[in-house]
């Protein structure tokens, strides 16, 4: 029989409404965490390091994956200060290295993080869930941004969504749209202004994707060989959505910009994060098909479903439902731990979360991170296991 994959669940730190306490009724045994006090590209010290950790290991728990040490957008433009960031990074793995933390999730995505529109989109049965509306990221680009490229980028067609659901909003709704677009960093308050993101875009006029990918290999040219070394496995995020926006460029989206990351810098320390949901978004992508080619890169999994829409939009279904086939997902990752078995290798149980839950029953009770309450990740934890089992079971 293969070992099961590591069951892990995101915690954003003491302030999370979400406890250890709480999580430890999940079954799931590792953390994934973070150091968000510590702003992008500052050096993770080891005292910093110890103090989270001691925390999740008095609560019976491995501090399984960090995620994410941030990369500083100088790093991504290639701007003033990039090196001395780098060195800062290399730094950060060094200490988490000394802590026995040995895998570090990050994402190369321009100024913004993941991007909704709707950060409780209600479902039938009242459940809230995330969603990424398309005419509503196309209105706020046009006639609130006012970026004068967009209107190269959308088609009369779109534009004219854009232009019916704008006049459906009033004063507070489109605040809201705003903020939920110009939100900053999981784990952090942050909300950009208007001024300050058109601050932001000004950094990347001169970047485009061929150029952001070519800093990325500039970054994981430096780092992994450092990586390597402490025993650290990095592994990319993939964009989130999978697909430019704002004008800003993306390079994390297909499995061709996979192939080039792992190519970039050949090495068991260069990886991937394998986001179902990220990836998934994108009805291109061949989410088995892209496990079996490249799943040897796969050091960590986010397992969720999206419901894709022919517009674009899309929300977050339920872990086994939606528009992607969680069953030929899980066969996939499965034969890739049958695989790594063959070849004796030390990492079968691959950690995997469950993302993006749903707010279920009790999660209304509590202010949590969108996408991060407790029942609902719950939920996608049972279900995911248990189709797991199911699956070895019946093969082996």
């Amino acid at each position: 029989m293969i070992e099961n994959l590591e069951q892990t669940f995101r915690w954003f730190g003491p302030s999370d409404e979400v406890t250890l306490a709480a999580i430890k009724q999940t079954g799931a045994t590792g953390i994934v965490n973070a150091l968000h006090h510590i702003p992008s590209g500052k050096i993770w010290s080891s005292a910093e390091i110890k103090k989270r950790n001691d925390i999740i290991k008095a609560a019976g728990f491995t501090w399984s994956v960090v995620e994410s040490v941030n990369i500083h957008e100088s790093i991504k433009t290639a701007g003033k200060g990039r090196d001395q960031h780098i060195e800062n990074y290399i730094q950060t793995l060094k200490n988490l290295s000394i802590a026995n933390i040995h895998t570090v999730c990050y994402n190369f995505m321009p100024v913004l993080d993941w991007t909704r529109t709707n950060l409780d989109f209600r479902l039938p049965n009242g459940a809230s869930a995330l969603r990424y509306h398309a005419p509503a990221v196309a209105a706020f680009d046009l006639y609130i941004l006012e970026r004068p490229e967009a209107y190269n980028e959308f088609t009369i067609e779109q534009q004219l969504e854009a232009k019916k659901h704008l006049k459906t909003l009033d004063e507070t709704a489109k605040q809201n749209l705003i903020n939920t677009i110009m939100a900053g960093l999981p784990g952090t308050d942050e909300v950009f202004t208007i001024a300050e993101f058109k601050e932001h875009l000004k950094k990347y006029e001169e970047v485009d994707a061929a150029v952001l990918k070519s800093n990325l290999a500039y970054f994981l040219r430096a780092i992994i060989p450092y990586a390597e070394e402490f025993g650290i496995k990095m592994c990319i995020h993939p964009d989130d959505p999978p697909f430019p926006i704002l004008g800003l460029p993306r390079v994390v989206c297909t499995e061709q910009d996979l192939l080039d990351l792992v190519n970039a810098c050949p090495s068991p320390a260069n990886g991937i994060t394998f986001c179902t949901g990220s990836l998934g978004a994108n009805g291109n992508n061949d989410l088995p098909g892209m496990i079996d080619r490249l799943g040897e890169h796969i050091h960590f999994l986010h397992l969720r479903n999206v419901q894709r829409e022919a517009d674009g939009s899309f929300y977050e279904a339920d872990h086994l439902n939606g528009s992607n086939d969680m069953y030929a997902v899980m066969k996939s990752i499965i034969n890739e731990q049958k695989r790594r078995k063959d070849k004796s290798r030390t990492d079968i149980a691959i950690p995997m979360r469950p993302d993006h839950g749903h707010k279920l029953l009790d999660d209304f009770n509590y202010k949590t991170y969108p996408g991060y309450s407790v029942i609902g990740r719950l939920k996608g934890l049972a279900e995911l296991r248990g189709l797991e089992m199911g699956i070895k079971r019946s093969i082996y």
